[in-house]
Order: structure tokens, then sequence, then C-alpha cells
């Protein structure tokens, strides 16, 4: 279990179990707990996820799974607890970014060859490797090849049950408060109170996005002071909950939303699932030699253009600007660990214009995404900021300075779209 934390509505531990129950065996969870040494190691992150995975724990335990965190890296643990437990194969879930992938790769050459390891797409509704073969160019040259797909992917999900062959050597159970307390990451960067970590926290989340936002979602998705976002991307980020179940959970109870459905799926599926194509298809994915090559030209040919503010990374960071709107969207992120979708654009595309080099504009941006927003380190993050400050997925517009072609979006836009004097008076008469 890499990806996808969570029991029920996950193919991978359903492949997992039919196996196992194919071959009367027992079953075993293994989640492998590594925290790199970095600034985006943040208590944030940690905690959520740890939580999320006591329930899982909680859940494995109920149904005779063995559940086990394993410290270290999944290469260096995994294929000796393995041989160990003389355990007969291996099912992963998916990820398309670097260090998963190479996770994947060290346990490939540690794992005894006689052991299958076997790779599901527990994440996507339609699996990243069937939606296409290839890189896609945007949004409208995947969707067709989901839409055709999704008559066969997006059904119900069997149950995971309660496992008749128990295994011989029970897990030990976890100490998650001791762990937690353990881990070296940065504890300054605390959990947001609106977010309940694990599976029941993001279907209580869905229920309320149902009940109460879902009818807003159509016409009010782009207004920031407006309760009209379904909230679910960290459940879904750390694989508490899943896409699939989401989408059939609004496809059944949200008849009455009429439009709002369609573009709800829209983001859930098509949009979301092609930023997991791109990761997967394209290594460099967070990097400025990883966009279109117009794209790569005209931000080079505006590299040298003079920017009217400067502003470093510490700067940003503690929302030093003279932009009050800049300033309470990054507020928010440090504060809730989220920022809307759409400010998350205009504020990824003020990163590029005030500072030296779109090279730096891009780091700068997904340091801050990934360090404070509980959804960060996440395909979704990365295409985010590649698409504002790179045009990924978009088209060239008017060329300007700074921006060259890449798509514009200022304050004066911005308060044409929503009410921007009610955002700042929420978030700028904080300080940080």
């Amino acid at each position: 279990m890499s990806r996808d934390h969570r029991v029920q509505d996950n193919w991978a531990l359903i492949h997992a179990q039919q196996l196992a129950l194919k071959e009367k065996l027992p079953l075993h969870v293994c989640f492998c707990l590594f925290v790199p040494k970095s600034l985006l190691s943040t208590l944030r992150h940690y905690s959520f996820m740890l939580k999320g995975l006591k329930e899982v724990e909680k859940e494995c335990k109920a149904l005779d799974i063995q559940f086990h965190l394993l410290h270290g890296s999944a290469g260096d643990v995994l294929p000796g607890f393995v041989s160990d437990r003389e355990l007969g194969a291996v099912v992963t879930d998916f990820s398309p970014l670097r260090e998963p992938l190479q996770w994947l790769e060290d346990v490939k050459k540690t794992l005894p060859k006689d052991i299958p390891l076997i790779q599901v797409d527990a994440h996507n509704v339609v699996p990243c490797w069937v939606a296409s073969p290839k890189l896609e160019y945007a949004a409208r040259t995947i969707r067709g090849k989901i839409t055709k797909l999704l008559p066969d992917f997006l059904t119900d999900l069997p149950l995971v049950e309660k496992h008749p062959y128990t295994a011989a050597r029970t897990a030990k159970k976890v100490d998650w408060e001791k762990t937690l307390a353990s881990l070296q990451v940065d504890r300054t960067i605390e959990e947001p109170e609106w977010a309940k970590p694990g599976t029941k926290g993001g279907v209580a989340m869905l229920e309320s996005f149902i009940d109460e936002r879902l009818k807003l979602f159509a016409t009010q998705r782009n207004d920031p002071n407006a309760a009209a976002l379904s909230q679910l991307s960290p459940w879904i980020r750390f694989g508490q909950l899943s896409a699939q179940r989401v989408a059939l959970q609004v496809q059944q109870c949200g008849s009455s939303a009429g439009p709002a459905v369609a573009s709800f799926i829209e983001e859930l599926v098509v949009r979301r699932e092609l930023t997991d194509n791109f990761c997967f298809y394209n290594e460099k994915y967070d990097r400025v030699e990883g966009a279109y090559a117009w794209a790569q030209k005209t931000l080079k040919d505006h590299a040298e253009d003079k920017r009217e503010y400067l502003y470093t990374r510490e700067q940003l960071e503690k929302a030093k600007t003279h932009d009050k709107l800049w300033n309470a969207s990054q507020y928010q992120m440090i504060t809730e660990g989220k920022m809307h979708g759409f400010l998350r654009m205009y504020w990824a595309k003020k990163i590029l214009e005030w500072t030296s080099s779109p090279e730096e504009a891009l780091s700068i941006a997904l340091y801050l995404n990934d360090r404070y927003s509980l959804d960060g380190q996440d395909p979704n993050g990365f295409v985010g900021c590649m698409w504002s400050i790179c045009g990924t997925h978009d088209q060239g517009w008017k060329e300007r300075e700074v921006f060259g072609k890449i798509r514009f979006m200022n304050y004066k836009g911005c308060q044409r779209k929503f009410d921007v004097a009610k955002f700042e008076r929420k978030y700028c008469s904080k300080n940080l």
C-alpha cells in the first residue's frame, strides 16, 4: 500500500484478496514509512497520513487481514519482509511520480525472482496506461478516450471481505502516537482543523458536498467566497477516498443537481486523470524543460523582460507582497492547508510575474504548494503550476511582457469574477 490508503474501494487490495483466496493463503497489507529529509516533510502531511493509516489498520484487523507498518523505503525493507514471511506474491498500487516509481524499481531489483510483482492502478477510474499509451496534449485529446471507457470502468466495486485464511504470525500492533512523535518533520506546519483524516472523514465531506454544495458547483465553483467546491482533494490525494466511489455517489445522489454533476465528473475524472497522464509520460513534469516547445520558446524570449516587482522566496512564503489578494491566498494556504482552485491559478501566475526567471517561479510555486497544501506533492499540483507558469494543457495567447504567450491573469480580472475585497477582508486582517 503506497498511494491508496484505504481498505474498501481499492482495486489493488481487491485483486490481492482474490489471489489469496484462489491460493488459500493469508493476506497481508504493508505500508513502508519513509520520511525524506526535506522542508516538504511536515506534520500537516504526515499526521493526516498516519491517522488515515490507523483507520486502515483497524479495518484490516476486523477483516482478519494483517496490517504491517514497516520503517524504511520499500526497496530496503519489503523484499526481506517477503522472504522472512515466505509470502507468495506482492500486489502494489500505482503512482506516476518519480519517487514512487523509483521505489517500485528498487523492489523489482531485490524481490526474489520467483515472487510475482503485480501493479494495479487503484487511483484512477480508467487505469492510466489504459486511458492512453502516450502523453496527451490537453483535456480535449484525452476526454473522448476516457469517456468511451467509462461504461467499462465506472462500475461498482466488490467488497474486501473477512479473510478466511489466518496468518500463523500476526502483525505487531502499531503505536501510532509514538510513531508520529518519532518522525523528523517540520512541526511548525500543523494540521488544519477543517479536514478530518481517514476514510470516515472523507466520506463525511463527500456527503456534505452532495447535500449542500454540489448544486452550486456548476455556477459558483470559480468564486472563492462561495462554498461550492467538494473540498475532497486531501482525501483523494492520500487515497483515503476512491475517486471512483466519489463519482458513483455523485451520479447516484446528485441527480437533482442537474448540470453540476457533469461539471464535477469532468474535473474529478477527465482533468484529474489528465494530470496522471502528464506525470507518467513526461519525466520532466516539474521543470520548464517539460513544457511544450512553444511555451519554452516564449518564456525564454521574455526571460529578460523587466519585472515591475521582484520578490524572494522568503517574502512570498510570508505573504509580504504589494498584492492583498495574493497575500490572502497565500495566508489561506499556510493556515488552512488549501487554496481555492481559481486563486491557485492567479497565485502561481503572479509568482511568474514577480520572480527573475520562469525556472525560479516554477520552483517557488511547487515548493510553497507542496509544503503547505494538504493536497500537495501530487500530480494535480505539479500540473496546476505547470499550466499556470508554463502553459501546459493550454494554448498560446496574446503576447505581452514577461508572460510572452502564456495566459495572463490580473487583479482587475479577479474583481470582475468575484468580490475580491470580501476575500481579502477574511484573510488579510490576520498577520503571519
